[in-house]
């Protein structure tokens, strides 16, 4: 009897355990698993010590994204802290040229749901290892987006989360549509740079985190799954760069007044 239970007890965490993973798929849907990325580890130098001249840089930066707080860039910041995927898309739909959204680009939108979550799975054995104290919980001061500040204070900060998913996705997003690489690297670029300016990390978070996304992008065109969708993304959007009916976007932001 005892050995019935012990079984009936083991079978129910399992199965527990289970939906907790598909629910966190269902979530978080990735092409990639855990075990597929490159460890960050391994090819990205430890975070600065606080006695060193790259630190000094860093407390620098720091300096310079409070002062930019208060102006356009600064809202543009606060909007680049959402990590909801129609938002972060909104954010590089004027960068790419045409309107990104699940219901004018669903192969795409399909696509980069995917590699946003890819980029930012990235970074997480290199934040695990180190867990870095985030600059607003080192200085003991507010950032951009105070009710975010909470949630974030006991997690790491090295390297950046947020912007390993926006250089990932700018980079799809440039092999895509290479006539506006230009202008997709740079709206891909000022994510990261967002979080200097909102006080959540520091300039060496940021500049490790794209190495590592560079990283994740280069082993997604290895997987089949990626390739397959990616070939989607491509000729759905040659079918709408064709098509009359997608007009050049022209939204205007009323963060950060300015186009989108």
């Amino acid at each position: 009897m005892k050995r019935t239970a012990f079984i009936f007890v083991a079978l129910l965490g399992t199965l527990c355990l289970n939906a907790q993973e598909t629910s966190k798929a269902n979530r978080w849907p990735s092409f990639l698993n855990k075990t597929d990325f490159a460890d960050a580890t391994k090819f990205i130098p430890a975070p600065p010590d606080t006695s060193s001249i790259a630190y000094l840089n860093d407390f620098n930066r720091y300096q310079w994204g409070k002062s930019m707080r208060n102006t356009a860039r600064g809202k543009q910041a606060i909007y680049d802290a959402s990590v909801d995927i129609d938002s972060v898309l909104n954010g590089f739909s004027e960068a790419f040229g045409m309107p990104i959204s699940k219901q004018t680009t669903p192969e795409l939108h399909y696509l980069m749901e995917r590699v946003e979550n890819d980029g930012s799975l990235s970074v997480r054995s290199a934040k695990k290892k180190y867990m870095r104290k985030r600059p607003y919980v080192q200085f003991g001061e507010g950032t951009a987006v105070p009710h975010e500040e909470e949630e974030l204070r006991h997690t790491g900060s090295f390297p950046s989360g947020h912007t390993a998913r926006g250089w990932a996705m700018a980079l799809v997003l440039a092999e895509i549509n290479p006539e506006r690489q230009d202008e997709i690297l740079v709206r891909g670029y000022e994510y990261g740079e967002s979080r200097v300016i909102a006080g959540f990390h520091y300039q060496s978070d940021v500049d490790a985190a794209r190495l590592a996304a560079s990283a994740a992008v280069a082993r997604l065109h290895a997987d089949e799954a990626f390739r397959k969708q990616l070939d989607k993304a491509k000729k759905e959007f040659a079918r709408l760069k064709r098509s009359s009916s997608c007009k050049p976007l022209r939204c205007t932001d009323t963060l950060a007044g300015r186009l989108w």
